[in-house]
């Protein structure tokens, strides 16, 4: 398939981001593509933070939690989904489907043999992640999650109907600036790191398309995995969770992340983060923190 790959150059001397890229690129069915992921932390440690971004970010939005991770003695796992960060970008937007990208993090799992996997969530990293551990009950044990959902087929309220229709009015939307808009905290040098990853129109297929992806109708693609999903958490789940709630979000804030907590078995009281707004890594360090506190892991 048609696919453009970002420039190196464009992710030098980014603020905060010494991290070494690292890259899979004969994942099966991916025609050669090239996925990349940040691996920092022990190879052989016996604890694995996997964080997944979602839209539209990529691995950039957790350099202040990886750190507080590694600390620990763990090994922390970030990669960027196929269309974002430094990973592949293919040109066609009808690439880019939900099991498209669910069937690439499986693969990858497996491909690096993660075990013992904490998996750390938020935005579209929830709303595909949350599907991986019924079908991956021996390699992921802990639940972090923030400010995401499970999605099954219903409507998302019109918070999100007007960003999916802001989105679908700006195909080559400045992810720098909205990046600015929607989280206040961002420096000049950090809100332009996060466009680092899309020079131009052609490298933003992946994120246009997420926002029209969400199952917001139960015959999309997607709902099944996300119905079964419901049922193990509700009914089968025995691993451990933390929630954190960036409390100004609009459209996955508190509402939808109590109904989340209801859902998963065993989930505790979330840790809320008054100021927090949907990118809630951007507050993540104390996040990390109080996560390996409850867990016994620090």
């Amino acid at each position: 398939m048609d696919a453009v790959r970002t420039p190196d150059a464009r992710f030098e001397n980014l603020p905060d981001w010494d991290f070494a890229p690292n890259y899979v690129e004969d994942l099966a069915g991916y025609g050669g593509l090239r996925v990349h992921y940040v691996d920092e932390g022990p190879k052989d440690a016996d604890r694995v933070f996997l964080c997944l971004h979602g839209q539209p970010s990529w691995a950039f939005l957790y350099r202040k939690m990886i750190p507080e991770f590694t600390a620990s003695g763990a090994r922390v796992i970030a990669p960027d989904w196929l269309g974002f960060g430094r990973s592949d970008k293919p040109t066609g937007d009808d690439v880019y489907t939900y099991n498209f990208h669910r069937d690439m993090m499986i693969a990858f799992i497996k491909q690096l043999d993660l075990k013992n996997i904490t998996l750390v969530v938020q935005d579209w990293g929830g709303v595909l992640g949350l599907t991986l551990p019924h079908v991956m009950p021996d390699r992921i044990s802990r639940l972090l999650i923030m400010n995401t959902a499970i999605a099954i087929g219903t409507p998302a309220g019109k918070g999100f109907s007007d960003w999916r229709a802001y989105n679908k009015s700006n195909p080559d939307m400045d992810i720098a600036a909205l990046m600015a808009r929607a989280t206040p905290i961002l420096t000049e040098s950090e809100a332009a790191a996060y466009g680092a990853p899309f020079p131009d129109i052609t490298f933003k297929a992946g994120v246009r398309r997420f926002p029209d992806m969400v199952m917001t109708d139960p015959e999309m693609e997607g709902v099944e995995h996300s119905k079964a999903a419901v049922q193990f958490y509700q009914n089968d789940w025995a691993g451990e969770s933390f929630m954190a709630i960036g409390m100004q979000d609009p459209v996955l804030g508190p509402p939808v992340m109590e109904w989340l907590k209801n859902v998963i078995k065993g989930c505790p009281e979330p840790m809320k983060i008054a100021d927090g707004g949907h990118f809630v890594q951007e507050w993540g360090g104390p996040i990390a923190t109080a996560a390996m506190k409850h867990w016994g892991d620090i």
